[in-house]
């Protein structure tokens, strides 16, 4: 055992580290895809092995029959490989970055095997026996790899018996509520809510139209039909409803003014476009379901909100305004339009609890600032299940809020999730230090929050499939119940603030609205970008 092939050993430890922890834990989220069942078995498969490998070669010589054991562990290792390789280009598409390291991971381990495999062979000419022995910091380093391999090579094999619990129930069954044939139109298509939705509308014989930047990236179950821009549309087609859920995501990055930039013009854009494809069918669509978000009613503590209530002013405020008076110009052409107020969504495919389960689940999540902030939350095919019932029911117009009946305190849904996992939640995150390093983003999305109920939904019949915390995260989680306490929700009070029903906005109008506070924090551009996008010529 030479010192470059050690060298060769750690840095194959090292690269396999980053996969596993970057790729599969935080980008990919493998272990909650009940896709990758076959693969995570794989890996729980390929780890075990390595750990016995970084033991064996760590601590002994092994000689005789057992170096031969030690080559046909090797030659086992590279078998779960090449199937691996199968099998993720069947069931994902990889990041570049990923495919990168594995390539270079398969280079480093066809130089270890040409060092390695001369001295087994060497070793499996002796008489059987172990020899103990020492390489001192390699050795270490062996001991150190072995227990990390070992950790995740049974973390992903419970993961993979997991999976069979997590598999949802039949997508159709979601959009039960429309009863009749629909041609769907469908912005936003490739992301968290879209993708379910379309599922969902597909399996139950609807015609989907998907809208996406990129088809190549468009990782949808047919049937569907895929544009690349709503020019693509012929003025005679048939459109039942418009669903719009494009945008720049807003919590995926802190609030940089590029990145304020992106969040509000990939809204109007596209919002504004529909509007005007709505104008030029021969036969518009009967309803336009809009996105936004209940951040449209700022930071209120304590206060219950519905959708008879105002706002207040807050970056989140001043995007979900400037996009609903965008979607409400289509009420001109005589389109019912809701404006969908979309709490956080929970699923393990995206979302917040997406970013949660890796830090929860390896023991390290906690509370985020004093806890004491609302979650307003919705289980993502409730979402869906929503989303259909606004197109089936006439009767349901302009704001309605997309949450749960039941919201909870940070420190509950910590609590929830924590108990769901099995697994302690210690590790608060300081609200200073949050503040210091993300600023409006921490104060926004973080560290406040809106108590809001769905008024407008129940009020239409619409029944929740999981108004508890505790029995979405069964679902999601594939666990049993768990207990929160979310307190008793007292009788709404009168809000103050900005108007609800203001009459819908010229672009002149929408640029003042939306340009003094936006220009005031060096955000988003001046009034007249602003008009061009609410006019989406920009």
């Amino acid at each position: 055992m030479t010192q470059l092939l050690w060298l060769l050993i750690a840095g194959q430890t090292v690269m396999a580290a980053f996969d596993t922890v970057y790729h599969h834990e935080l980008l990919e989220g493998l272990a909650w895809r009940p896709s990758q069942r076959n693969e995570l078995a794989l890996h729980a498969a390929r780890n075990l092995v390595y750990a016995l490998l970084f033991v064996t070669l760590g601590f002994t010589e092994p000689h005789g029959t057992w170096a031969m054991l030690g080559i046909a562990a090797l030659a086992i290792e590279l078998v779960i490989t090449l199937t691996d390789f199968v099998e993720e280009d069947m069931t994902r598409k990889l990041p570049a970055s990923e495919r990168v390291v594995h390539t270079l991971l398969a280079l480093n381990y066809g130089a270890i095997l040409v060092l390695l495999l001369p001295v087994l062979i060497a070793w499996a000419a002796d008489d059987t026996a172990v020899r103990p022995t020492t390489y001192g910091f390699w050795s270490i380093m062996a001991a150190l790899a072995a227990s990390g391999a070992l950790l995740f090579g049974l973390r992903d094999l419970a993961a993979s018996r997991r999976s069979q619990r997590l598999a949802g129930g039949a997508a159709g069954d979601l959009v039960d509520a429309l009863k009749q044939p629909h041609t769907v139109l469908l912005t936003g298509a490739t992301g968290f809510i879209g993708s379910r939705l379309a599922q969902a509308l597909s399996a139950a014989g609807h015609d989907v139209i998907a809208l996406t930047r990129n088809p190549k990236a468009a990782a949808l179950q047919p049937p569907f039909r895929l544009i690349t821009s709503l020019e693509q549309l012929p003025a005679g087609a048939r459109i039942d409803a418009i669903v719009n859920l494009a945008g720049e995501p807003i919590a995926d990055g802190i609030w940089t003014r590029s990145k304020r930039r992106r969040i509000l013009a990939s809204r109007l854009r596209v919002t504004s476009n529909i509007v005007r494809l709505i104008g030029r069918l021969e036969q518009p669509p009967k309803v336009l379901i809009s996105g936004s978000a209940v951040g449209w009613y700022g930071l209120w503590g304590d206060e219950t909100l519905t959708e008879f209530d105002g706002g207040k002013n807050c970056f989140t405020h001043q995007v979900c305004d400037a996009w609903e008076k965008s979607a409400r110009r289509a009420q001109r052409q005589g389109v019912r339009v809701i404006r969908l107020r979309i709490g956080l969504v929970l699923g393990t495919q995206g979302g917040l609890l997406r970013r949660l389960l890796v830090p929860f689940e390896f023991g390290l999540g906690g509370p985020i600032g004093s806890g004491t902030q609302w979650m307003s939350w919705i289980e993502r095919d409730d979402l869906v299940r929503l989303i259909a019932h606004g197109i089936a029911t006439p009767a349901l117009l302009g704001p309605v809020n997309a949450t749960a009946p039941e919201p909870v305190r940070n420190a509950a849904f910590t609590q929830a999730v924590s108990s769901a996992l099995n697994r302690p939640a210690w590790l608060r995150l300081h609200a200073a230090i949050l503040h210091r390093l993300a600023g409006d983003f921490a104060d926004e999305l973080l560290l406040g929050g809106q108590r809001v109920l769905p008024a407008k939904a129940e009020g239409s019949a619409f029944k929740f499939r999981h108004p508890t915390l505790s029995s979405a995260l069964a679902q999601i989680l594939g666990g049993k119940p768990v207990t929160e306490a979310g307190g008793a929700l007292p009788e709404r009070r009168a809000a103050t603030g900005f108007a609800e029903e203001n009459p819908v906005p010229t672009a002149a109008t929408l640029a003042s609205v939306v340009s003094p506070a936006l220009d005031s924090r060096d955000c988003i551009g001046d009034t007249t970008r602003t008009a061009e996008l609410a006019r989406g010529t920009g």
